[in-house]
């Protein structure tokens, strides 16, 4: 969400297309907004709220998407928000797993099994990734 330190609209160029940079690296990129986010991004309520948010991300229902999600800089490529949904075996959620590997959960259970993932992965974080499910499993969670 705080892309927006990173991530800046330079100017804009047509009516959903912008000249936008990479604060970090100084590079240029040309940003379209999706078609499919195009009412998303039209109303501008949130990032008025929300000055240090990445200007091109907008609330939809409980989640914040990317409304430039095809045409975003490689920068937001590579960043992984979300790696895994944790769910109950009976697919209730009970939190996610970002790209740092961090736990986001109210879960005290969850929280309790997640202490074995991090365990297993400082001993070894080779393949964490695709393991992570499988200590989980161990404890009656799963991984989406």
């Amino acid at each position: 969400m705080y892309m927006g330190d990173y991530i800046v609209i330079e100017r804009q160029i047509g009516p959903l297309t912008f000249l936008g940079c990479s604060v970090s690296t100084g590079t240029t990129f040309l940003a379209r907004v999706d078609a499919d986010k195009q009412d998303l991004f039209s109303d501008r309520t949130w990032s008025v709220r929300h000055p240090s948010a990445c200007p091109f991300l907008r609330p939809s229902g409980e989640r914040i998407v990317c409304t430039i999600h095809e045409t975003s800089p490689a920068q937001c490529k590579a960043y992984r928000c979300v790696i895994a949904r944790i769910r109950t075996s009976d697919g209730v959620e009970r939190g996610y797993v970002t790209g740092t590997y961090a736990l986001h959960s109210e879960d005290p259970l969850l929280r309790e099994a997640w202490r074995e993932v991090e365990g297993e992965i400082a001993v070894d974080p080779e393949g964490a990734e695709e393991r992570i499910p499988s200590i989980l499993a161990r404890r009656g969670y799963c991984c989406q």
